[in-house]
């Protein structure tokens, strides 16, 4: 039997939709963390991409595909490694599906992320959402 020391991994959907990126509140903070983007813990014999679609659809009843990993790190907050992971909306309408866990979701303009985030993103993360969400205009 082989005892593992690594905390499990964390995935994170960054999803992107009508110009704007989800964003939940938890209930309870996670350190400094209020405001976060979906997702949650990697299952055994799970990816990222497989982890970051089954969260989303856990947390905010939103069915969304992985398009591209954006990358890892280990998380300067809260010491989880983390793995970021751009999804595409196929289908649903994002509401608090996991009340234990969540209090509230938000659709995010690029311009309002540092209010919710004052410490700044990932920094491939908000490239990806710099390009992204400034493609419309």
């Amino acid at each position: 039997m082989t005892e593992t020391t690594t905390e499990q991994g964390i995935s994170t959907a960054i999803i992107v939709h009508d110009d704007r990126v989800l964003m939940i509140r938890r209930r309870e903070r996670e350190g400094k963390l209020l405001w976060a983007l979906p997702g949650g813990g990697i299952e055994a014999g799970e990816t990222a991409e497989q982890a970051a679609v089954r969260e989303t659809a856990e947390e905010v009843d939103l069915k969304v595909e992985a398009v591209r990993s954006l990358g890892e790190r280990v998380h300067p907050q809260t010491g989880r490694h983390m793995s970021y992971v751009a999804c595409e909306v196929v289908g649903g309408e994002a509401r608090v599906a996991d009340e234990e866990e969540l209090a509230e979701v938000a659709w995010i303009r690029l311009d309002e992320i540092p209010d919710y985030v004052p410490w700044g993103l990932f920094g491939p993360v908000q490239e990806y959402l710099d390009e992204t969400l400034n493609a419309g205009e």
